[in-house]
């Protein structure tokens, strides 16, 4: 259960959610900073004692509306209408690590931009991305919480809507283009083909603290195409758990890094050669006979590279 502040909740109350070491880094520096676009930006930490002594305040505001928004795999093109729109009527963007370069530039010239990105060593805790998010609406603020991909594909997007119902708050979703379909396309993989796979699996690499593991042996006795987000880290193992389970080791992979983006990067090899292999995060992994194919037209990647 997500620790939220209630609908009374004072100043003095809030340190247990906000006021936690997860709001700096180790050395006590800002997490965040002003996006390179030059839009304004804010540091989360800063952010928070403001959030923080606001609540005291008496107000009459209506709450604002906040929309979870997917942002797709990272190229600005790729985003939705409907994305793009709501953008534009942002008072705050509260934004992932993994937003791509020119999206943010969406948002209104004095939109407040605030980096609750999740990194490796370094990240905010979702408790306290909640805990923002709805006092900002309370506020009567427009939250946009812009995710990478789309919110309800590993994106956490079902957590913070559940806080955002529990605070009785309104809300909208935005799909995105989910990188598990995006970056094979963008790297000329069909995650499915009618003469090859007939179904495509999408898992994540990374189980929150208690959650069930992966069936990998399991998984491996499917068929189709794997595709794994969030796993660079584990790849070795998860490669080893899919040959145990029957998988050959000549299984074709690809790891694309940045799928999408000008600096993507493709990398084929198989899957017993996986753990040897250098790949970068974040990256997409597809694992299947699709991951051989490379369907791009090479003239069209000619003319305009």
């Amino acid at each position: 259960m997500i620790e939220l502040p209630e609908p009374n909740t004072t100043a003095n109350d809030l340190p247990r959610v906000l006021e936690t070491p997860a709001a700096t880094n180790q050395s006590g520096t800002n997490q965040s900073g002003t996006n390179q676009s030059g839009i304004l930006g804010s540091t989360l930490d800063a952010r928070l004692v403001e959030v923080a002594a606001a609540i005291d305040a008496p107000t009459a505001i209506t709450p604002g509306l906040t929309y979870l928004v997917g942002a797709g795999p990272g190229d600005v093109d790729l985003l939705t209408v409907r994305a793009v729109r709501v953008l534009g009527l942002a008072d705050v963007v509260l934004h992932d690590a993994l937003v791509g370069p020119g999206i943010l530039e969406l948002a209104p010239p004095n939109a407040e931009l605030i980096d609750v990105g999740k990194r490796a060593g370094n990240s905010s805790s979702q408790d306290i991305i909640c805990a923002l998010m709805i006092e900002l609406a309370r506020q009567g603020k427009t939250v946009v919480r812009l995710k990478g991909g789309d919110p309800y594909v590993f994106g956490r997007g079902g957590e913070e809507i559940e806080a955002l119902r529990q605070a009785g708050l309104n809300y909208s979703v935005v799909p995105g283009i989910s990188s598990s379909i995006a970056a094979p396309a963008a790297a000329g993989i069909p995650v499915t083909h009618r003469k090859v796979s007939a179904a495509y699996t999408v898992v994540t690499g990374h189980r929150s603290e208690g959650a069930d593991p992966v069936d990998w042996s399991a998984l491996a006795k499917v068929g189709g195409t794997i595709v794994l987000l969030m796993a660079v880290g584990r790849r070795g193992e998860i490669a080893r758990a899919l040959i145990e389970g029957g998988l050959p080791g000549t299984t074709p992979v690809a790891a694309i890094t940045n799928g999408s983006r000008h600096d993507q990067i493709d990398i084929r090899t198989t899957l017993a050669e996986l753990h040897l292999t250098p790949v970068e995060a974040p990256a997409t992994i597809v694992v299947g006979a699709v991951a051989a194919m490379d369907l791009r037209d090479q003239k069209f990647l000619t003319a305009i590279v």
